[in-house]
Parts: structure tokens; sequence; C-alpha cells
């Protein structure tokens, strides 16, 4: 039995498909695109797709429910929405480049969330990416399908991360609707690494008096690292301001509501941040664990304000040259296939002499710092760049 929808902005009905969660089906051709404009830490370049907006996991705290568009339907009435043959889309992308970054599944929604296991977009969007050379990595909190890592292994800068907010499993069920378990969280970096894959432990949100206790967050980074890990990630929850009622009601049924409206007193943007000497305690500790660990460690999305701007902390706290603690080259066309820019570490941001050839992707100089860029632009840069000559 199908229901009919209306469209959040109002453009006509579609049917809703019950199972395996209620969802609606798009023909979309939005395209790949780069980081978005204003701050960012994100050291490398990216093209991030996205096959699905809203996620059955459905971490209350995720601020996929801030965002506008179908993201609102699912955030009323829990519908998500599925980007029909968007594979299809993205491979015709591809195609038309000669120049492309890194693939990146997905910025806000989760790749193996349980209604891919009915479309496999995800699945069909690493292949594209692989087919033709591409690297692809994913970050997930669900159990990683055999698949993607074979697909993983064929592609040599491809690699994968894997998000664990707490060792209580109890704890985990009561963060989020769905996703693996514990164990089945760190059996995925185990399985990421014993394939050759770099393997990303996220510790992504901390949460303040629930997650972030020091010695279970050492205990977390030391059996990530026992499990195959070879990078940590971490950042402290924000709250934006549009989610906060919400998140201040659930806080109050967990008992650490009042205790995270004294932490919760710096305001950046739309979004309320911990105390900045907190979380540079926090980050401090954690850091000194992976030295002692023996991996790399990096922030994601951290700042603190200076005179009224804010200021990226990866640069006091990143011990990896890139924040995913991999160095993945821009790749260039050569003879039907993609291949890496000799010479190119990938930290567009930090880059002042561009190997690639591209001097829009040299952020380290002033006049490029922090921008983004659309599949217009990589379309760009293709019609210039001889690829033979740049490897």
């Amino acid at each position: 039995m199908m229901a009919q929808s209306p469209l959040p902005r109002g453009g006509g009905n579609h049917q809703v498909i019950p199972l395996p969660y209620p969802h609606i089906l798009v023909q979309s051709k939005k395209k790949l695109h780069g980081w978005w404009e204003g701050k960012r830490e994100c050291t490398s370049e990216r093209l991030l797709v996205n096959p699905y907006n809203g996620c059955s996991i459905n971490c209350f705290f995720c601020y996929v429910h801030a965002l506008p568009g179908y993201f609102r339907l699912f955030r009323e009435r829990g519908i998500i929405t599925v980007c029909k043959d968007f594979d299809k889309e993205v491979g015709r992308q591809l195609d038309s480049l000669r120049v492309a970054s890194c693939g990146y599944l997905s910025p806000v929604t989760d790749p193996f969330q349980g209604i891919d296991e009915r479309y496999s977009l995800s699945l069909k969007i690493i292949r594209e990416f692989v087919r033709r050379n591409i690297p692809i990595e994913f970050i997930t909190k669900a159990p990683i399908p055999k698949e993607a890592i074979e697909l993983l292994r064929s592609q040599k800068h491809s690699f994968g991360q894997v998000s664990i907010l707490t060792l209580d499993e109890g704890l985990r069920q009561n963060l989020m609707e769905e996703g693996a378990t514990t164990g089945e969280l760190f059996d995925n970096l185990t399985r990421l690494a014993r394939a050759g894959l770099h393997s990303v432990c996220r510790i992504d949100p901390i949460i303040p008096f629930l997650t972030d206790n020091d010695r279970e967050l050492a205990e977390l980074v030391r059996r990530a690292v026992g499990s195959g890990a070879n990078h940590i990630v971490a950042s402290i929850l924000d709250i934006p301001l549009s989610m906060a009622k919400g998140m201040w009601q659930r806080f109050s049924s967990l008992g650490i509501e009042y205790d995270l409206r004294k932490l919760y007193q710096e305001r950046m943007g739309n979004s309320l941040h911990a105390q900045i000497d907190y979380r540079k305690r926090v980050f401090d500790r954690l850091r000194e664990v992976c030295e002692r660990l023996g991996v790399t460690f990096a922030l994601c999305m951290e700042y603190e304000l200076r005179e009224g701007r804010p200021i990226g902390l990866n640069r006091v706290f990143m011990s990896s040259t890139n924040c995913e603690g991999i160095d993945i080259p821009i790749y260039v066309k050569r003879d039907g296939l993609f291949q890496p820019a000799g010479g190119c570490n990938g930290a567009c941001l930090t880059c002042k002499s561009p190997i690639c050839g591209i001097g829009e992707l040299a952020m380290g100089r002033e006049e490029n710092h922090r921008q983004s860029f659309t599949l217009q632009d990589y379309r760009r840069w293709s019609q210039r760049i001889e690829a033979p000559e740049l490897i």
C-alpha cells in the first residue's frame, strides 16, 4: 500500500513506499561538489556525494535534522528520500571530468543505513568511482558490506572511516535508533585493516558529561587501535540553534542538561559550542593517548574565536599531514583512466605551490584561502589540463 506525500516545498506528490523504511523515490541531477563555502578545516579536496536525504540510524544530535528541503520531510515525517539511479548520474558527471579529487560518501547521512540494502546506491556509487580509478571514502555507523571492502581494495587510495561514540552498548542504543552494535563497529575496523585499507576511527562527536570520561576515551582509542585503526578523528558536540530545544529536552532525560547549559556558552554562527578550555583539555588528552599508541590524530570542524573570528584548532592538535590521516593526491585522467598527480600529497588547504597544476586548489595562498568548488570548476579545470604532463 502506498500513500501520497506532499513534497517539502509543495511541489506535487510522491508515493510513500513503506518498506523497509518509509521512503520516496525522486529523480535527481544534483551535482558533485566540494566542501561548503566558509570556514573549513578539511585539508584535502573531496567530491561530496549523498544518495539519501534522511537516515534511519537517526542520531538525535545529528545536524541533518537542521537541513532544509527533503531533509525536512525526514525530520517532520520520518520519510527518507532516495535519489533513484543516482549512481548513473554520478557516473555521467565523472565522465565529464579530466581532473578529480577523492569521493566522499557521504557528508550528511550514513551510506550503509538500512535502506541501502534495498537500493545499493552506495555500493553502486563506489563502483562508479573505482572503475575509473578515482579514490573514494565513506563514513559509517553501520556494518560495512563485504562488497564495499572488496571494491575499495581495488583502488590504491580508497579507505573507510568508522564512527564509534562509546564503549557502552546500552548508551549507544540510547543515542541513535539503529546502527551497528559496538562490537560490529570495532569489527568494521578490523575488516578494513585486514583488507590492507587505511582504517580511521572517528570519536565524533564526544558528548560532554556523557561520553567524555578520560579513562573510557583512552580505552576506546586503545581498542580501536587494537582492532586495526591507524588514525583517530575527534570532535565535541555542537548544538545547532534550530535544534537546541529538542536537544535540551533529550539531555534533560539523560540527566545532563543543567551541566551542558553551563558549558555551552560559546556561539559561532548558528551553533553553540562547549567552552574552549574544556575542548582543548579533551583534545590534549586524546592526542597524548594517540602518541603513546603510535597512531596519528586530528580534529573535525573544531574552532576557537579570536577577535571574533573562528580559527581552526587542527593547526595545534593535528599530528598528520591531512586530517583523515592519509595523503591522497589530486587525480588526473590519462589513457582513459584517472591517475595520481605525481608528487601531490592532497593537502590543498596548506598548499602554496600546486604540483597538480591547478592554481585555485593551492589554498595556502592567501587569495585562494578556503574556497569552495563546484562540478563546473572541475569541468573548467578539465578543459585546460593536459594530464600526461602532470604524471
